[in-house]
């Protein structure tokens, strides 16, 4: 366990939920994007329309509001030229994906400052994206939000102060979150390396414990049950 890990884990109960507390009433599904969820068939990210379907007819037939996704997972929904770097996939997910209904109110976790924002308008990039700057005992660290609903980034400024549980966004549709079915991807990061409004959410099998190191399981402030930590 690293130092940011350490000090997550320390102040475990300390964390504001990032989304609204109606969730919280009940477990969510935890999906498996893995090459062991033979019910993903040959679908990928790159299939939209029968990837909502499978997200939205798994909920419905689970009885669940909201699902997620793991951190650290091999993504074989990656298997695409979209998700490519040189000649090597990028398939490790590096964040928790938060799978509920379009419009749903993100908050931050705790105080904060605006480090920066973006419109990453791409297929299957983010889309409109938060980054916030947070510190504890002394470490500062950050978290990102993807796949929100433009309106969210109006009257943005870097810098500016966030309170802990403060509404930061609401999710977006598929013309303004990277044609995604409605969820956010929630991220943690030690070090931007000098980016702004953007970070890579996904790793290559080579640079996985690089990047792993880097982002740090978002569960620790999730507090997700069925997840790891």
């Amino acid at each position: 366990m690293n130092n940011l890990e350490s000090i997550l884990s320390a102040h475990k109960k300390d964390f504001a939920s990032i989304v609204p507390q109606k969730f919280l009433q009940q477990d969510p599904f935890i999906f498996d994007f893995t090459k062991h969820n033979l019910a993903l068939g040959s679908i990928t990210a790159a299939d939209i329309a029968p990837f909502k379907e499978y997200i939205d007819s798994t909920l419905r037939n689970a009885r669940r509001i909201w699902g997620v996704g793991g951190y650290g997972e091999d993504r074989v929904l990656y298997r695409s030229n979209l998700f490519t770097a040189g000649d090597e996939a990028r398939t490790i997910h590096l964040a928790v994906d938060i799978w509920m209904p379009l419009g749903t109110e993100i908050y931050s976790p705790l105080a904060a400052r605006v480090h920066s924002f973006q419109d990453n308008n791409h297929l299957l990039d983010y889309g409109a994206t938060i980054i916030l700057e947070h510190e504890l005992d002394g470490t500062i660290f950050y978290t990102l939000y993807g796949h929100l609903s433009r309106p969210s980034l109006e009257h943005l400024t870097e810098g500016m102060s966030i309170t802990k549980g403060q509404k930061i966004a609401t999710l977006g549709d598929y013309n303004e979150n990277g044609q995604w079915p409605s969820h956010v991807h929630f991220q943690i990061i030690s070090d931007m390396l000098g980016k702004k409004g953007d970070f890579a959410g996904v790793a290559s099998t080579s640079q996985k414990e690089r990047y792993l190191g880097l982002c740090p399981d978002p569960n620790l402030i999730l507090r997700i049950p069925g997840l790891a930590k």
